[in-house]
């Protein structure tokens, strides 16, 4: 109920970058899943602590018995007569406590305590992982929301030109000045800055749209992003170095903390294995007593008669197991090499991962930088364009490639803006800091 309050409220108002990543953190249904696999690594680690203490058990049995050709019976004595009688049918009764303890096994017990806190915080490093991965899908959609948004303005803008440029074609036929083919031309530019704009529209709705669907917001509920300007200077902004960034990623990444505990879970698997080659030592002691229909004495007086205890002491030696032993210490050594490579796979994973989303900050911020200066000098070339246009010193293809070539220098100016931005953001991400546009 407190969330659905929480996400209608929300939805009155426009999501920032910061609420769609909070609000995932605590409705994403993978998250959840992954909560619930460390619960149960969380079970399984508390029964293995428990499986150190002794086990303790109370039983009891009790049983009709049916003899049809019993010819001897009990004999009673009363008043000096000996009577004696035959019971086909009878009733036993057992009762017994029982314990046992495995005093020492190779340290099996104690490694698989070790082992089984490993997975628990294995599973506690896939939860992290999980939220890494959803906040990387949530910023790659916000950005590509605000990369829209700002280029639809750019496509509003290009279609007011070009109905303007329309207008005054029109009004230069009225006074011969232009032919119908060449303001056929002009509407024809129009109607395709119509169409880029409904393109860019619904691209925008359904890029919001797969953000929605992230954060698992399902029916009518209303939604939408909020949009901040993204300065130039964002963009600008100083890139960290390859090396920094990695090295900063190999302490907090989780993936990688997590072949560095697979690496130790494997060395304690080993170490179980072998125990499968040492003998048992083990420890077990009852308590227990019987009584039975078929015996004069009251109940009471053979419970205390039949009463006995035990104590013992046990040992098992594995003298030939049909390679059980040797085989899974073999399968242990394989499974440790298999950890060192998945460690090496990963370090090398994560290497890739940060040079490339630093090259693409790198190739875009130039980008960005050669775009800004296209599009001004594109800006001032087309400005001229239509003032010569207007007093016909400049035929309407001139004017169309010049417009063409100022909207492909907007358009190319933004797209390598907000790849700079994003892959910004996301190399501090993996620095341990917090995406915030």
């Amino acid at each position: 109920m407190a969330t659905m309050m929480s996400l209608s409220m929300s939805a009155q108002e426009k999501w920032t970058l910061r609420e769609c990543i909070d609000y995932a953190m605590q409705n994403s249904i993978t998250l959840k899943q992954a909560h619930l696999t460390k619960q149960t690594a969380t079970e399984t680690r508390k029964q293995s602590q428990a499986a150190l203490f002794p086990s303790l058990s109370a039983s009891s049995n009790q049983s009709f018995g049916y003899r049809p050709w019993q010819s001897s019976g009990m004999a009673t004595v009363s008043n000096g007569t000996v009577n004696s009688s035959v019971t086909k049918t009878y009733y036993n009764g057992t009762y017994g406590i029982n314990a046992s303890w495995t005093l020492w096994n190779g340290n099996q017990n104690h490694n698989q305590v070790k082992a089984n806190k490993l997975s628990e915080e294995q599973a506690e490093l896939k939860i992290e992982q999980s939220a890494n991965s959803i906040q990387e899908q949530i910023a790659q959609l916000y950005v590509q929301i605000l990369y829209m948004n700002e280029a639809i303005g750019v496509n509003r803008e290009s279609l007011e030109a070009s109905k303007k440029n329309e207008e005054r074609g029109q009004e230069m036929v009225n006074v011969g000045k232009m032919s119908k083919a060449d303001l056929a031309q002009l509407s024809a530019q129009r109607a395709m800055e119509e169409y880029n704009l409904v393109e860019a529209e619904s691209n925008l709705a359904n890029y919001k749209l797969q953000l929605k669907q992230l954060l698992e917001i399902t029916g009518e509920q209303a939604f939408d992003v909020a949009m901040p300007t993204a300065s130039d200077q964002q963009a600008l902004a100083s890139i960290p170095s390859v090396m920094k960034v990695y090295e900063q990623a190999l302490t907090l990444r989780p993936e990688i903390k997590n072949t560095e505990l697979a690496l130790q879970a494997s060395d304690v698997q080993l170490k179980i294995a072998r125990a499968g080659y040492l003998p048992t030592l083990s420890m077990t002691g009852g308590v227990g007593t019987s009584t039975t229909s078929n015996n004069s004495n009251k109940w009471g007086e053979q419970m205390k008669t039949n009463f006995d205890a035990s104590a013992g002491i046990g040992i098992s030696i594995p003298i030939f197991d049909q390679r059980k032993a040797r085989t899974a210490v073999n399968k242990a050594k394989i499974q440790h090499e298999q950890a060192l490579l998945d460690q090496q796979d990963q370090q090398k994973k994560l290497y890739s991962t940060i040079e490339g989303f630093w090259l693409d900050a790198q190739t875009n911020q130039e980008k960005f930088r050669a775009a800004s200066a296209t599009v001004e000098s594109e800006q001032q070339s087309y400005d001229l364009l239509q003032e010569q246009f207007n007093l016909g010193l400049k035929n309407i293809v001139e004017l169309l490639n010049g417009k063409v070539s100022l909207l492909q220098a907007q358009q190319s100016k933004l797209q390598s803006k907000y790849m700079t931005i994003l892959k910004q953001q996301l190399l501090k991400f993996y620095q341990g800091e917090t995406m915030n546009i």
